[in-house]
């Protein structure tokens, strides 16, 4: 059974931590959005959302801590300052067959 849990591949958690104005977030909301909308666009972003509280923003991408690292460094909210991005590699052990699927 644990077999057809199994995935295989680096995978990276980008946590967005705002800074203290949502005002100045939501200013760059619009170039955030495009810059994740591209992320998808190239199969580089698998889920992405906001913290609940509205502290930040998680978004779980492929590649290892150094190419995630790379990309999140050119999105808006951190080319702007009004965020910080930290980066936790992971491998993917096991994930639901579906999204094993999307790993191979």
């Amino acid at each position: 059974m644990a077999a057809s849990f199994r995935a295989d591949g680096p995978l990276c958690l980008i946590l967005l931590d705002y800074g203290p104005s949502l005002e100045a977030v939501d200013a760059q909301l619009k170039h955030h959005v495009a810059w994740l909308e591209k992320g998808f666009a190239e199969g580089v972003f698998l889920i992405a959302g906001r913290q609940d509280p509205r502290t930040g923003g998680v978004i779980v991408a492929r590649g290892r801590k150094a190419e995630a690292e790379a990309l999140a460094a050119t999105d808006p909210f951190v080319t702007s300052g009004v965020a910080t991005a930290r980066v936790v590699q992971f491998n993917a052990s096991f994930a639901l067959p579906e999204i094993a699927a999307l790993l191979a």
